[in-house]
């Protein structure tokens, strides 16, 4: 009995600290199951998989006029007509293929959107031949991730920032499409170049440690230009 008690307490124990853990949610990852295993496994954390962050870049922009809940269900078959994301294949696409998109109801049927994925995939070819890759080049707009406490609530969290339009207006130079500032800046919540997690959130630490790992070997940020691969570590 004295062993059932014990492990009734460590069981309410650990209920409760779950509890309190989710209380600490950021607050727009309480609405939905979906919303929650996003946040708590990939919103913030930082990425160097050029697949990843073109995949990234695009749905953001499908997004436009959208919630991302709607994005994340239908993002399972995004992969699958987009090829997973692989900009090499995706850049080869053509007429056809803007054709068969728009009639597939798995995903937003948007022309203007799958034309600007394709010659986004283009750009995205374009500037790894020039950087190394698409990582190199977008972890140049990163800021410094700061020791600092994070925003205390969603009021102190931007829409944009002096990075963002940076990288905005270097990606439109480079002739990408729907990247406007503050469609960058969510981008950039998401992969980790910012962490905009909420004070006291534990994904604001897990995403913070894992930043860390990225740190550059030698110091220094620039909005203006990509650092190149081999100053990042790990």
């Amino acid at each position: 009995m004295r062993v059932s008690g014990v492990l009734y307490e460590r069981t309410v124990s650990f209920k409760r600290e779950e509890a309190m853990r989710d209380a600490r949610r950021c607050w727009w990852a309480e609405s939905d199951p979906l919303y929650h295993a996003y946040h708590d496994e990939e919103w913030g954390r930082p990425l160097t998989d050029d697949h990843r962050l073109y995949e990234k870049l695009v749905l953001e922009g499908f997004q436009a006029g959208l919630s991302w809940l709607t994005i994340l269900r239908k993002r399972p078959r995004f992969r699958a007509v987009f090829a997973a994301f692989d900009p090499e294949i995706v850049a080869r696409f053509g007429a056809r293929d803007v054709r068969r998109l728009l009639a597939d109801r798995g995903i937003v049927r948007h022309r203007g959107k799958i034309e600007a994925a394709i010659e986004n995939a283009r750009r995205v070819l374009a500037v790894q031949r020039e950087f190394g890759s698409f990582a190199a080049y977008v972890w140049g707009f990163a800021p410094d991730a700061g020791a600092g406490a994070g925003p205390a609530s969603r009021a102190q969290i931007p829409s944009e920032t002096a990075a963002s339009r940076a990288l905005a207006r270097d990606l439109k130079a480079r002739g990408f499409r729907f990247v406007g500032p503050t469609t960058v800046y969510a981008f950039m919540q998401a992969m980790g170049l910012v962490n905009d997690h909420l004070r006291g959130c534990p994904a604001r630490r897990a995403a913070a440690a894992a930043r860390a790992r990225l740190r550059p070997a030698h110091g220094g940020t620039s909005h203006s230009r990509a650092r190149p691969l081999s100053s990042w570590n790990g």
